[in-house]
């Protein structure tokens, strides 16, 4: 007859520890596996069209607007940041020392009618939102043949 081990954690949060540690290993290298932040993915993002033009809104918490570059390359708007932040800590003897990068890259095609020479960008409270007006569209005319 086979011996079977149990398994019997030390505490309580050790055995989360373990489960944690467990679950992160079974999705290591699947995108959005536990142990990847959101943001290596991109932030979320809602792209809207009103009368007037296009609204982009993207959520940043954590970022200040002197994190995020946007640019513009034709009609191809790129919104990144790349943010390092340390767990600082005052002792002489680092046990554990972790740094978090949060960056992240999104690129949207811009619809033909948008006025990428008028596009104002406003953060507060960890949202950039743009504003992208339209183009005024040609108006319709009937034109006469000469004769």
């Amino acid at each position: 007859m086979k011996a079977v081990t149990l398994y019997r954690p030390v505490n309580f949060e050790r055995a989360l520890q373990d489960v944690d540690r467990h679950f992160e290993s079974f999705f290591n290298g699947f995108p959005f596996s536990p142990s990847e932040r959101s943001f290596n993915y991109g932030p979320a993002v809602d792209f809207r069209e009103n009368s007037e033009g296009y609204i982009l809104e993207a959520d940043l918490p954590g970022f200040d607007e002197k994190d995020v570059e946007i640019q513009l390359n034709g009609t191809t708007l790129t919104i990144e940041s790349k943010k390092e932040s340390a767990a600082e800590t005052k002792k002489e003897t680092y046990l554990l020392h972790e740094r978090r990068v949060l960056s992240f890259s999104r690129s949207f095609a811009l619809p033909e009618n948008a006025d990428t020479e008028n596009i104002k960008a406003n953060f507060k409270n960890g949202v950039l939102e743009l504003s992208i007006k339209k183009t005024l569209e040609a108006k319709k005319r009937t034109i006469p043949i000469n004769q």
